[in-house]
């Protein structure tokens, strides 16, 4: 099963990574799903799974390249994902 690593802070410059690749894939997917005929839920809700299986996809790139799984990462990943949820919501794109 996945282990965290006692060395995973919860603010770093790889949290700051996680956070803002999450934010730009939730973003961008839900602007090109818009763009391409999605009301505005459908595309949130499937930019969101995009967004969080990339999230999780890495986590298990990571476990099986011999680092860690981090459950922090994946918390950065949701933060990231859930701020460009808000920000789509507030552009309505």
């Amino acid at each position: 099963p996945p282990r965290e690593s006692p060395a995973d802070p919860w603010f770093g410059r790889d949290k700051a990574k996680h956070f803002v690749a999450s934010l730009v894939i939730q973003s961008a997917g839900h602007s090109v799903l818009r763009s391409n005929g999605f009301d505005y839920r459908e595309a949130a809700w499937t930019a969101g799974a995009i967004t969080l299986g990339v999230g999780i996809s890495k986590e298990f790139w990571d476990r099986r390249s011999g680092r860690d799984f981090s459950f922090r990462d994946l918390a950065a990943d949701a933060a990231g994902g859930g701020t460009g949820a808000v920000l789509m919501r507030q552009l309505r794109p």
